[in-house]
């Protein structure tokens, strides 16, 4: 089959043109080179421009759309706890950077496409690429179909959207992660590394090095005999639980002769009782083991123990830190594995404070997790089950709200846009859900297809559309459309620093990490923890992101308004 032939094939099928795309663009999207690469979304809007050169490929907008307004609607479900949550601490500050930067990123795109003279789809184009938000195109393009102009000049702009977007990302995610780990700290004048040692110390952390494991691992319980003359004989459980001093150990129950009694705090302990203590494995190796005698007791161990993930939505724990979090009684036989905040694992800490929307990790005997889960928010049980309902609705709501909604400009009504209308909705369901967890339940899986595919196949359905005058638009703008392209990717990073920096005080490494949420460069923030050898510049990143997110996207929509 030659190029010919299979032109007229995708020209003929182009359900399956767009099925090619995804693919290439998944392909092309995978390799990484020291750690950046195009990702899946910006690889098939290159893949449909390079299929566009040979093929013109119908597209159909409906199915565009549909694609567009699933991704839309998940990227506003799971920012929705954030976004509207009460932040403390660093919190604020980050936010406000994650509002700064996307502000900033709008106003020097519209200033550099009316220097150069650019139309909408450029200038749109220009911001999409130059932020590395490729949500942006979605919504662009859809602000430009409902511009009072002739079909053609709409088209045109929207393939410009693709074409701009396609000459800018490059250096938009160079020129962010450069910014976190280059260029940031040399203005800064500071040691990354050593930023990040003062502040793991600010939150109680302890620096583990290349090739050491994780200090916090698993929870075991092990049975010790206790044998006359003991510490523990004669005192209560609660009493022999406190003598551990700065540790967590927790009698879960004990052998008394043939008995097996559940461990009350008033029950006091005796000489020859076999207790099953509880506590995590390094504990019970360096503080117990040279001091009682453990004994093998199958029986007395055959406790139900548990792994629960658990979202967090409860107002007991909400803003808490873990040490607070660790003596509180419900917390008893209860240990914390694991955080993901916003997708992204936080450093575990005794300052560590819980957000809403938390995902952690509980883990101890069955008894005690279930309990401290239905405190903390909310069970995560393994479920295929998405809400439908919740979701059609939703979105056709979001979509009514945003072709209504809208302001008067020079006798033309300019509208929220359907796009726009669903990523709130989104935002507002995501939101609900942070308030009450067994609400609207749609699993990771689903979540991630819609964000994931949704935008690949919407995006390379652009690239096809934008393909057959690729060439001739680059020669059009191509070197100013590059140099613009800098100016907006380096211009909000570089206000953001200084106001963020100088005018909000924030620590300098956590300043870095929202700088890379508020463009929500995930690679950018990889690069920097690598350079500072700790994890801990993503509590910058999570305040950011939510709102980088959602400015970023809708900003697509505000170019078009602005440039027309």
């Amino acid at each position: 089959m030659g190029i010919g032939d299979l032109a007229h094939f995708l020209e003929k099928h182009p359900d399956l043109a767009v099925f090619l795309v995804l693919g290439l663009g998944y392909f092309i999207g995978q390799f990484k080179f020291r750690g950046f690469g195009l990702g899946p979304v910006t690889g098939a809007l290159f893949a449909g421009i390079l299929i566009g050169q040979f093929a013109e490929v119908p597209v159909s907008e409906v199915a565009r759309s549909i694609l567009f307004l699933l991704f839309l609607f998940g990227i506003g479900y799971s920012v929705g706890p954030k976004f509207l949550s009460a932040v403390k601490g660093d919190g604020l500050p980050g936010i406000a950077i994650g509002i700064i930067v996307p502000l900033t990123a709008i106003a020097t795109a519209v200033i550099a496409a009316r220097i150069l003279g650019l139309d909408a789809g450029f200038a749109a184009g220009l911001f999409s690429g130059g932020t590395t938000e490729s949500p942006a195109i979605g919504t662009a393009a859809e602000a430009i179909r409902a511009l009072p102009l002739p079909k053609e000049q709409r088209d045109q702009m929207i393939s410009h959207i693709a074409v701009a977007d396609a000459l800018c990302y490059l250096f938009g995610a160079l020129g962010v992660i450069l910014m976190s780990t280059v260029i940031g700290p040399a203005i800064l004048r500071i040691d990354v590394a050593a930023e990040a040692r003062k502040l793991e110390e600010k939150y109680g952390m302890t620096h583990k090095r290349a090739g050491i494991a994780s200090a916090w691992r698993p929870v075991e319980i092990r049975a010790y005999l206790i044998e006359p003359g003991a510490l523990l004989v004669g005192k209560t459980v609660a009493a022999a639980e406190a003598l551990a001093e700065g540790q967590r150990i927790f009698i879960e129950r004990l052998r008394r002769g043939d008995a097996l009694l559940e461990a009350k705090p008033e029950l006091v302990l005796e000489a020859g009782d076999v207790v099953a203590l509880e506590a995590r494995r390094e504990v019970l190796i360096e503080l117990l083991g040279p001091n009682m005698r453990e004994v093998e007791d199958k029986e007395l161990l055959d406790i139900a123990a548990l792994s629960l993930d658990v979202y967090v939505a409860g107002r007991e724990v909400v803003g808490r830190s873990v040490a607070e979090l660790a003596q509180s009684p419900a917390a008893r036989g209860v240990f914390l594995r694991g955080i993901l905040r916003s997708g992204l694992e936080v450093p575990i800490g005794p300052e560590t404070r819980l957000e809403r929307g938390d995902i952690i990790t509980l883990i101890g005997t069955e008894k005690n997790v279930e309990a401290a889960a239905a405190i903390a928010g909310a069970a995560i049980r393994q479920s295929d089950a998405t809400d439908y309902v919740t979701l059609g609705l939703a979105i056709f709501a979001g979509g009514l709200i945003g072709t209504v909604v809208g302001v008067d400009v020079a006798g033309v009504h300019i509208a929220l846009s359907t796009s726009v209308g669903t990523l709130l909705a989104g935002l507002f369901i995501g939101w609900l859900r942070s308030r009450r967890p067994q609400f609207a339940r749609i699993p990771d899986a689903a979540i991630a297809m819609m964000t994931s595919l949704g935008l690949a196949a919407f995006v390379g359905m652009i690239g096809l559309h934008a393909g057959p005058v690729f060439v001739e638009a680059v020669r059009e703008v191509g070197f100013g459309l590059l140099i613009a392209g800098v100016f907006v990717t380096l211009v909000p990073q570089f206000i953001g620093l200084f106001i963020g920096r100088y005018v909000l005080r924030m620590n300098p490494l956590l300043l870095l990490g929202a700088l890379s949420g508020a463009q929500t460069m995930t690679a950018a923030l990889a690069a920097l923890q690598e350079k500072s050898g700790s994890p801990i510049a993503v509590l910058g990143y999570t305040a950011a992101v939510p709102f980088g997110h959602i400015l970023l996207t809708s900003g697509g929509t505000v170019i078009v308004w602005l440039m027309s």
